[in-house]
Order: structure tokens, then sequence, then C-alpha cells
């Protein structure tokens, strides 16, 4: 889609779940939600994004912030709105969905340090109510026996161990954990670098490379190319008139020729990016902090490369 991988796997999910949603079939009891779930930055919300793009569906989108409100009851009431708005959309003739992602970060329990709040309570509540009765969903304060359509309902998280068990239980929700393969993270990372005239021989290369990093590593190996030409165009016109050329100015913002990837730069790039990684890993400085006046052990690595 726009010359982006869609993972087959990933969209036959999804389309089944969504056009059984809409059929009647025979003494079915068909799931509500989908929750697909999987490592973080593996691409999950993208690749619901280029499914609804393929089927022409503009989802009415949620997002986990949502979830938590200084009033009590205001996010499961946002909630039906939603739904009743995507309902709306249904019965005009649109076809559409309610897409709610990371529903985990905000309706899971992440630890015992995590405060169970009513609102918590309510949103896992509501989401089993509309699963149970999808055809009968009220607003807060009106009740009409007028049925509304069903809508799907395509929900994303990291872990889904972390929601309401009836919540999540087969009758209410289909669950699918996505991982993608590696001819899958091939074809993603083809479409990332698709301008870029990079050889598909230097892609697989790039990807056989870092075996266990998410797709949107990648997507930051991209990234870090122009970081040479940005440089170069701040030294060229001060550190001091960084912001007047950028902030509202009447000068046409700085264009870029794209930067040449070769397969070396852009492993040298991963490289750069993992070595990040790994200091993020180890250096506890909340840790050393407590105990001494540290960097960990980022300084000693530093120091044996000859790099301090």
């Amino acid at each position: 889609m726009n010359g982006y991988y869609i993972a087959p796997a990933f969209m036959d999910k999804l389309l089944v779940h969504i056009a059984k949603n809409f059929m009647n079939l025979p003494n079915i009891k068909v799931p509500l939600i989908l929750g697909i779930w999987g490592g973080k930055g593996q691409g999950k919300s993208f690749q619901c994004e280029l499914v609804f793009a393929k089927m022409g569906i503009n989802p009415i989108m949620m997002s986990a912030g949502e979830l938590e409100s200084g009033n009590a009851g205001e996010p499961a009431k946002l909630i039906r709105q939603r739904y009743r708005e995507a309902a709306d959309r249904i019965a005009k003739g649109k076809m559409c969905v309610l897409f709610i992602n990371d529903l985990d970060a905000g309706a899971g329990r992440l630890g015992g340090t995590t405060q169970y709040t009513v609102n918590n309570q309510m949103v896992n509540a509501t989401l089993m109510n509309i699963a149970d009765n999808p055809t009968n969903v009220q607003l807060p304060g009106m009740y009409n026996k007028q049925e509304n359509p069903r809508v799907p309902v395509i929900v994303t998280g990291n872990d889904f161990s972390t929601l309401y068990a009836p919540l999540i239980r087969d009758g209410r929700m289909e669950k699918f954990y996505w991982a993608p393969t590696r001819e899958d993270r091939i074809g993603v990372c083809t479409g990332i670098f698709r301008t870029d005239n990079v050889p598909r021989e230097d892609i697989v290369k790039l990807v056989d490379a870092f075996p266990g990093q998410s797709i949107d590593f990648f997507g930051a190996i991209r990234a870090r190319a122009y970081d040479d030409e940005v440089r170069k165009w701040i030294a060229s016109v001060g550190v001091e008139n960084i912001g007047r050329k950028l902030v509202n100015s009447r000068e046409k913002l700085p264009e870029f020729e794209q930067p040449k990837m070769t397969v070396e730069k852009l492993l040298e790039y991963g490289s750069m990016l993992v070595q990040e990684q790994e200091n993020v890993k180890r250096v506890q400085l909340s840790d050393k902090y407590l105990k001494e006046a540290a960097l960990g052990d980022a300084n000693e690595d530093a120091i044996k490369n000859g790099t301090f």
C-alpha cells in the first residue's frame, strides 16, 4: 500500500476479523474485539493503518492516554461515544472500525506499583459490556431501544497478560500474537528504504546483521543518514541563527539532497544505535547516583576504545 509492505499473515487476520463482524454467520458467536499484541516497535499500529487504507476504512481512533482521566467514569463514557460515532458512520453506509492503540498501557496492571483506579475498572467493564452487547450500546444518561450497527473493535498492545482476564477470554476477544518473520522484516525494510535506491541484497544484509531488533530500529537507521547534512547546515548558518531560520522564517526551510546510503554506512549507524541501547541497559544511573558519582560502564568502554 503506497509503496509500503503489508505482511500477508497480518492482513489475513485483520480482513477475516472485520469481514466476519459484518456478516450473519449461522449459529456462530463472532468475537467483537481483535487484540493484536507483540514486541515493541514491530509495526502493529502502522500495519493496521495500511490495511485500513487498503480497505478504504477511516477508523475511529483512541489511544491509551484517553483511558485515564481526573474525572471518574470519563474514559468509559468516551469509549461508548466513539463506538456510537463509528456505528453512525456504518449506518450511513461507510465501513468503520474502532481502533484503540496500546490498550495495555492504559488499562493494564504493569506490576505492583501501578495504581488500579475506578477508570481502569470501568474501561474493562465497558469493553466487556460492548463485546457482549455490540448492537445495544447506550450513551450515559440516555436509553432508547433502537439498535445500533455492530462495530468491529481492533486493539493493539505489548502484553495482554496485564489486562483483566475476563476481558480477553475467547468469546470476547480474538487474540493475534504478531512476530514478523525474516521475510516480513525484509519486506518492511524494502518499504522504508524504497526511495533510497538501496539494493535488495543490501537490505537483506542489514536485516540479518541485526536479527533481534524491532522494525522501527531500521527506520531510526534511515533517519540517522541525514545527521551529517544537518550538521553541515548548522555549521553554515551558525548556532545562534538556528531558531530564526527554522521557526516562522520568511525563507524556505532547508532542503537537502538525498544522502547516498551504502550498506557499510547503514551497518555503522545500526551499530551506533545498538551501542546506545546497550548503554541504557547497563548504565543504571539512578542506582549509581545513590552509591557514587559515576557514569557506570559507559566511560570505561570509551577509555578502552580510546574515544574518551
